[in-house]
């Protein structure tokens, strides 16, 4: 079995109420399954309701013993750390991963500068899990038990990795928060900054890291993405902020032979309803185009690679 299930796949900030019932409103947080191997990615609030969940079932079988994979470092990806329940039970067995963009600081440093007395009142040195830290850049890992992991960078404010699992010949793929690479020289012969080597070379750069990606994409079987906004949301005064759009990862996955793409890092203002319209049209825009199944990303949500 390989398998991944949601927890949380919301940007930004959590988002209750009545109107994110569906989808749900927790930020981002997944689960995957390689038979009994348990990984876990980005620990948003999502993570609290799994670690309650494997405190009532995986923990009868033993203590929880878990590898977990940070794609970044923003608040809204490790803010649920503090209220994830294994971590204060003797026996847990925590491997954190992650970047890091300051490399006076380190990956421990900063999730743990959450539990401070500042903001929460356990300390991380009162922490009764057995946890240990590693920076990680581009690599890739044998986890063991047939398992491995590739990373790659992103492009996203701070330092991002993409993480494609394989395990028996199947690949489950996180990208977000991404952005399409984009030349940021000018490109306007009239403007006074335009420099006609500088602008070439921009655009081969950002070509070439849109390759890359597409790359670390091709034929997954399940590739979950970024898609905070609408093409038209994100042209209109999101450029630059570390996001892409549907229209953005429906093209890349099709062009990277992925077979289903799941679309996440849902916007905190983003209804249920709207959220539902916005899967059933992007649904009917490629009905009959391609073979890739696509399909909004909502808690509880377990997609199978």
């Amino acid at each position: 079995m390989f398998s991944v299930r949601i927890w949380g796949d919301r940007g930004s900030i959590p988002c209750p109420g009545p109107a994110t019932v569906k989808f749900g409103g927790n930020t981002s947080c997944l689960e995957i399954r390689a038979d009994d191997r348990l990984i876990i990615v980005d620990l948003g609030t999502g993570v609290k309701p799994l670690g309650d969940w494997l405190m009532a079932n995986d923990f009868k079988k033993g203590p929880i013993n878990a590898d977990i994979f940070i794609t970044h470092t923003h608040w809204d990806h490790i803010m649920g750390f503090p209220m994830f329940t294994p971590i204060f039970i003797p026996g847990t067995k925590l491997r954190i991963r992650g970047p890091v963009s300051y490399e006076d600081e380190t990956l421990e440093s900063i999730i743990g500068a959450q539990l401070s007395y500042r903001y929460w009142p356990v300390r991380q040195s009162e922490l009764a899990a057995d946890i240990t830290y590693d920076q990680l850049k581009e690599t890739q890992l044998d986890l063991g038990d047939g398992l491995t992991v590739r990373t790659k960078y992103l492009n996203h404010p701070i330092l991002c990795l993409g993480y494609r699992f394989e395990y028996e010949g199947k690949s489950i793929i996180t990208a977000y928060d991404n952005e399409p690479f984009r030349n940021v020289f000018p490109t306007d012969p009239n403007d006074p900054s335009y420099d006609e080597d500088a602008a070439r070379e921009g655009e081969l750069a950002a070509r070439e890291e849109n390759e890359k990606i597409l790359w670390f994409f091709k034929d997954a079987d399940v590739l979950i993405h970024d898609t905070q906004y609408t093409k038209k949301e994100y042209e209109a005064g999101k450029i630059g902020w570390g996001h892409s759009s549907f229209e953005h990862a429906i093209n890349s996955a099709h062009k990277a032979g992925v077979k289903q793409l799941v679309l996440f890092h849902h916007d905190p203002n983003r209804t249920d309803q709207q959220l539902e319209e916005l899967e059933t049209e992007y649904k009917k825009r490629i009905a009959g185009k391609t073979e890739m199944q696509i399909m909004m990303a909502r808690e509880g949500l377990v997609i199978s690679a």
